[in-house]
């Protein structure tokens, strides 16, 4: 095996090991003279779910696997392109437990997530009022890359960027439905 193949594995390893134990993240927003644009106005916070108003999207609230109003409980579920479509499957399965009383969640499209980055803050681009304790990484989106079936679009919430990625590499799951 090649050496490039056990740098991979050994990143793969350490970055599954960082989630595993880091520390809530706060964004680096910059002042008032990059206007926000995804301001707390724009969403109204319910319990488990935000709604945008702008897109008319329900959001849970944590990146699956967390909780609670500052989504401090829990382990970020984290997995391949096909483990997260698992995750929405348990998730529908489940709506008392993981669903937030609904079962129609499903992984959002690339427009859709890439919505909710904040272009003014970093590590994690999102509003971190409305989104706490997001991973500042990549989360998977449902839209497959038209051009190489072995990749799909993924949101990375470090610095906002949107591209294409393997379908086999680890990623974070954020879930969204239609409107309430």
């Amino acid at each position: 095996m090649t050496s490039s193949f056990y740098r991979r594995a050994f990143s793969l390893l350490t970055s599954s090991l960082l989630v595993a134990v880091a520390a809530p993240v706060f964004a680096a927003c910059n002042g008032n003279e990059i206007a926000a644009n995804a301001p707390d106005a724009r969403f109204s916070v319910a319990g488990e779910l935000v709604t945008d108003t702008a897109t008319g999207l329900v959001w849970k609230h944590c990146a699956e696997g967390l909780s609670g109003a500052t989504c401090s409980s829990g382990s970020v579920v984290i997995g391949t392109w096909a483990d997260a479509f698992a995750r929405v499957a348990a998730v529908n399965a489940a709506p008392a437990t993981l669903g937030a009383g609904a079962s129609d969640w499903r992984l959002p499209n690339r427009n859709e997530l890439a919505s909710l980055v904040e272009r003014k803050c970093t590590a994690p681009s999102v509003n971190a009022a409305i989104f706490p304790a997001t991973p500042a990484q990549s989360f998977w989106t449902s839209s497959p890359y038209a051009q190489i079936a072995s990749l799909a679009w993924a949101v990375d919430f470090n610095v906002g960027d949107v591209g294409p990625n393997s379908k086999t590499e680890i990623k974070n799951i954020r879930l969204v439905r239609g409107t309430n």
